[in-house]
């Protein structure tokens, strides 16, 4: 789908932020992994998280899919082996995860997705598992997918990078308990995105597990324990929120955020602190968030290590800017739905925006029109050029549809706050 944005002058209203998609996963596959019958009220159903429930049902649980919540019979850590393939569409999050999960089938397991899905670099966590005891591997031996996993999870102590992808960590620390033997997880190098894992330990920990984490040291310890049922509400998503945050912070708003928790452990909250340095008034309560934009904005230096969804959104408020927007720490957003850092800098030139690619990030010098860009089948890209677009005007962004992955409702709910009505 192309998509024509134009300029808008103002925002106002009250919205609700969607649920997290990454609390939505996390709680899809504790809930598929548990003893009994949880319900996880308010999660995410989008492209990306249907592609984990999906798979939860072919691993052998039971489903109830409701508009408001979900009911997921739990198998009490034994999955079962899938009678076909599982597809993952363009989920990195639920490929990564699964990896784990699928040792404690009895046969075999083949992981897969499309196009974008097989490029992920996966030999990390392939490599991590071996000394549990785990049998997996690429099919093409390239440490992409199709990744297959034997069934089989011993448990011991290994070692994984932290410097490639936080979900590896989440991954092998959410199949632990169902392992023969206690885990010991050490994490080498810098430890990038820890909040995410932080946010794993925190719903582990709801489900009635617990993780033994030495920070100092970035180790894991999880001894055998089983998974118990929850009733789980989904919090509202920061990093979705980021695209309404960054569109009030750039026109004349006065713009209401509910569902965004004052004390997430989410990384992407940054995003408050980022349109603050630029010039945009904050106000965060309990569980909402309220921005006043002036349609003013000035270039920042951010370290975006703990936050590299944040990228392109950081990126379009650097183009719309006065001045320079240094953005570093995010060499690992070269691994996402594209390389990111990459996609970011050549469709921003498109716009007519100075900008220079770096090994971790981008400089970028304020001043941007419209014109037509690719979406490179990144919903992250999309969102964050429609956002421009609300700006400048003009902006055509092509394959913008890709929103789904994250977000379905994007489009209507800019809508509804350029015409005040909000809700």
């Amino acid at each position: 789908m192309e998509l024509k944005v134009q300029a808008a002058s103002r925002m106002d209203g009250i919205v609700k932020a969607p649920p997290s998609k990454s609390y939505t996963h996390r709680g899809f596959i504790m809930a598929f992994l548990a003893e009994g019958t949880s319900k996880i009220n308010d999660p995410l159903y989008s492209d990306d998280t249907m592609a984990s429930l999906n798979s939860c049902k072919a691993l052998g649980s039971k489903v109830e899919k409701h508009s408001s919540y979900c009911e997921i019979t739990g198998i009490n850590g034994k999955p079962s082996t899938p009678d076909n393939v599982l597809d993952l569409k363009n989920s990195g999050t639920t490929l990564r995860i699964l990896t784990s999960i699928a040792t404690l089938t009895d046969g075999y397991t083949v992981l897969t997705g499309d196009k974008s899905l097989r490029t992920r670099p996966m030999q990390d966590i392939l490599s991590a598992l071996k000394p549990l005891g785990v049998t997996a591997f690429s099919t093409k031996n390239n440490g992409k997918p199709p990744i297959i996993i034997k069934g089989g999870f011993k448990g011991g102590e290994t070692s994984i990078n932290g410097n490639v992808s936080s979900q590896f960590i989440s991954s092998i620390l959410m199949a632990s308990p169902y392992a023969e033997t206690p885990v010991h997880l050490n994490v080498k190098d810098k430890f990038i995105s820890r909040p995410y894992v932080e946010m794993t330990v925190e719903l582990m920990e709801k489900f009635n597990v617990k993780v033994e984490y030495e920070r100092e040291k970035k180790s894991f310890h999880i001894d055998p324990q089983i998974y118990r049922s929850n009733d789980y509400t989904v919090e509202g998503d920061y990093s979705s929120a980021s695209y309404l945050i960054a569109a009030a912070a750039s026109l004349n708003s006065e713009v209401t955020i509910q569902n965004l928790m004052k004390n997430s452990k989410q990384g992407d909250k940054l995003i408050l602190d980022i349109v603050k340095d630029m010039g945009s008034e904050v106000n965060v309560k309990n569980n909402e968030v309220k921005i006043y934009g002036q349609g003013r904005l000035n270039g920042v230096e951010v370290n975006l290590k703990n936050a590299p969804d944040l990228l392109p959104t950081v990126a379009a408020l650097g183009a719309m800017a006065k001045g320079t927007t240094y953005i570093t720490g995010v060499e690992h957003a070269r691994f996402k739905e594209t390389d990111r850092i990459h996609t970011c800098a050549i469709e921003l030139a498109k716009l007519g925006v100075s900008v220079t690619e770096k090994d971790d990030g981008l400089i970028i010098r304020g001043g941007v029109h419209g014109g037509v860009v690719k979406s490179h089948m990144d919903h992250r890209l999309a969102m964050a050029f429609y956002i421009i677009g609300l700006k400048v005007g003009n902006v055509v962004i092509e394959d913008a549809s890709v929103y789904n992955v994250s977000f379905p409702d994007f489009p209507e709910i800019i809508e509804k706050l350029i015409a005040g009505t909000g809700k």
